[in-house]
């Protein structure tokens, strides 16, 4: 075995161990705190509904550990087998080996590929939420979503894939500098695009009806110099319980979104605050510091894909051969599959950054409100209602949070 492959294996292994040691300790600190609520939560949830959750989360790590290991195990096979080699030469057989048809072996594999893990989507979306009385899907809304995916990811990937093989082959040794801005543009389209045109795709969105409700969250937006061009609710009830509120977009193109399920939850005092809290992600300049990290991090990939794509070594030492070894769209899948091996150690500093962010947009919505107490109930209706984990392992949270805890938020809404 090779150093290369030595280093997958070892960064492969050394994962897996880290993200099970982290689910493991954190369902055992749950699990120890099943016998009684614990007294900062008891304003607002009982004891049955507080073991659900734990019941919830418990299943859920259960799951993710199960599903964590086949993928592990999936990715060894294909990595380590010579299937994918196989699969590439094969394909470009069939294909050929010009640019179109290099894109769409580079689709077809990704999407080969994707198959092993949609039994484990249809176990947790038709067993896991089922049992726990979240999913409202059914089997054939799940199935018309995964033909829509592929046909968009057809649509939308396809000719992106070629362009970026055309700049490969076109734009010489910095061609990864012209893929970085291609795809970094493609980026910020998207954020306007996704929830104009292919949100609505698989979800009815609507403006707010008038009334009450809509009267009050205007005027939350014009006391707070948001210029709110509509505030939209989405159908999020068609597929699940869960409830959300999110921002989308900038600029002129900016959009308040609320799942349907979150208005029949609060109160309008306490939307108010939930929308206060997301028109703070916007005054406090949130969404662009967020494109910002997206494209420095883009920026690297696409830095460390160059110098992948720079010789054959790479690509040899996974069992590429001949002139399978001098193309593009091996390292590009080799990349695709492994770069997981090394952003999940970025996972901790992501989530520490978005914390903060968090922190800062529930300042923002305490002030606009002039008090915490909406959002710190909004908050509460939200964790119980979602069956969220109340009491997560310190680790576990600082690793893999993107938003502080409950008790931290109440903590810090409630100490100025």
């Amino acid at each position: 075995m090779n150093t290369i492959l030595i280093a997958f294996v070892a960064l492969l292994v050394l994962k897996y161990a880290t993200s099970t040691i982290l689910d493991v300790i954190n369902m055992r600190h749950v699990k120890c705190q099943s016998a009684a609520v614990p007294e900062s939560f008891r304003d607002f949830i009982d004891l049955p509904t507080y073991q659900k959750s734990i019941d919830y989360t418990v299943a859920k790590t259960r799951f993710g550990l199960v599903s964590d290991l086949y993928d592990t195990a999936v990715l060894a096979v294909v990595v380590l087998s010579g299937l994918l080699p196989w699969l590439y030469v094969s394909l470009s057989g069939v294909f050929g080996s010009g640019l179109w048809g290099q894109a769409l072996v580079l689709f077809l594999v990704a999407i080969l590929l994707g198959l092993p893990g949609m039994p484990f989507e249809w176990w947790s979306t038709f067993r896991l939420e089922e049992r726990f009385g979240f999913n409202k899907s059914t089997q054939k809304l799940w199935l018309v979503d995964k033909v829509k995916g592929f046909a968009l990811g057809f649509v939308i990937g396809y000719p992106l894939l070629a362009l970026l093989i055309f700049l490969v082959t076109s734009a010489g040794a910095l061609w990864w500098v012209w893929g970085f801005a291609v795809f970094f543009i493609f980026q910020l389209v998207m954020v306007v695009a996704y929830p104009m045109f292919i949100m609505p795709l698989f979800n009815k969105m609507e403006p707010m009806e008038d009334g009450e409700l809509k009267n009050r969250l205007f005027a939350l937006a014009d006391r707070t110099g948001f210029k709110a061009q509509t505030i939209l609710v989405i159908d999020g009830s068609k597929r699940s319980g869960h409830s959300n509120a999110f921002f989308a977009g900038f600029g002129r193109f900016r959009r308040i979104v609320l799942y349907d399920t979150l208005i029949e939850q609060m109160g309008h005092e306490e939307l108010e605050a939930v929308l206060a809290h997301e028109i703070g992600h916007y005054k406090k300049g949130h969404i662009p510091k967020m494109i910002a990290l997206s494209g420095a991090t883009t920026l690297g990939m696409f830095a460390l894909l160059g110098w992948l794509a720079g010789g054959t070594w790479f690509a040899e030492a996974f069992s590429f051969s001949g002139e399978a070894a001098t193309e593009f769209v091996p390292v590009l899948l080799l990349f695709m599959l492994l770069s997981g091996l090394l952003t999940f150690w970025l996972s901790p500093f992501t989530s520490l950054w978005s914390r903060k962010h968090e922190y800062e947009a529930d300042a923002f919505a305490r002030d606009a409100m002039d008090t915490a107490e909406p959002l710190i109930r909004a908050l509460k209706k939200l964790h119980k209602e979602n069956l969220s984990n109340l009491t997560p392992h310190p680790s576990y949270s600082r690793f893999y949070y993107s938003h502080p805890t409950l008790l931290e938020r109440e903590s810090s809404l409630l100490n100025r």
